[in-house]
């Protein structure tokens, strides 16, 4: 498990530099699977929303597929949080 711990930081300090849409794909995977933890929809779609306006096109296909199993107010939080991060890293 502490080896899980240690990919996920190297993955998100990886994917907070920016520009990285597959590392922050996989972040998106990574809370949408439960792969380092609890499943959690509301990070896994932000994560994949931010992905997809970096470029990764696989990740809107996820999006969306995550968001038929949120509620309307869960996919407001999610994107008010992914234009949060997206506007603390420019």
């Amino acid at each position: 498990m502490a080896r899980m711990d240690v990919l996920s930081r190297q993955t998100f300090e990886y994917a907070a530099q920016g520009d990285q849409s597959d590392a922050l794909f996989e972040l998106g995977l990574s809370y949408c699977t439960g792969r380092d933890g609890t499943v959690d929809l509301i990070e896994a779609h932000k994560w994949f929303n931010i992905a997809a306006v970096r470029g990764n096109d696989e990740a809107k296909r996820y999006r969306s597929e995550v968001a038929g199993d949120m509620s309307k107010s869960q996919i407001i939080r999610a994107q008010r949080l992914a234009r949060e991060w997206l506007a603390s890293v420019h």
